[in-house]
């Protein structure tokens, strides 16, 4: 079993096909919307391949270590910046073709007007062991 990381982008990846932000759905396509989520990890839950998920708030902090006996130095929030996480998930599956086909029912989570969405996500593997270095 691999794990791998599904990253969805309130922006910074490709423009999906359904293109309208969520701020412009009406109630009952958040509600869709959210309940295909759900639906999708409970099912996930069922096959031993889904390890969590979260939403994130748009907003955050960066935060940097200054130094011994130094606070920790903040910035931010950067709501400007071009790439923003909304949310992800964690699966634990037997291949990256199995990762890759889950992330395609992901995509098709309904948007605006009860359409799929068509969202670009961003699929990474977990680091298994540290990469090898050859000179």
């Amino acid at each position: 079993m691999a794990k791998y990381l599904l990253l969805k982008h309130y922006r910074g990846a490709p423009t999906p096909v359904n293109d309208v932000p969520m701020d412009r759905w009406t109630p009952e396509e958040i509600s869709a919307h959210m309940r295909y989520m759900h639906d999708f990890a409970a099912r996930l839950e069922g096959t031993g391949e889904f390890v969590d998920a979260q939403a994130l708030a748009p907003e955050g902090t960066f935060v940097r270590y200054d130094g011994e006996g130094r606070p920790p130095v903040t910035d931010g929030p950067f709501a400007e910046t071009k790439d923003l996480v909304a949310g992800w998930m964690v699966i634990d599956v037997d291949s990256h073709a199995r990762a890759v086909e889950l992330a395609g029912e992901l995509s098709a989570a309904p948007g605006a007007g009860g359409r799929p969405i068509h969202e670009w996500l961003e699929l990474r593997p977990f680091l298994t062991s540290p990469p090898t270095v050859t000179e």
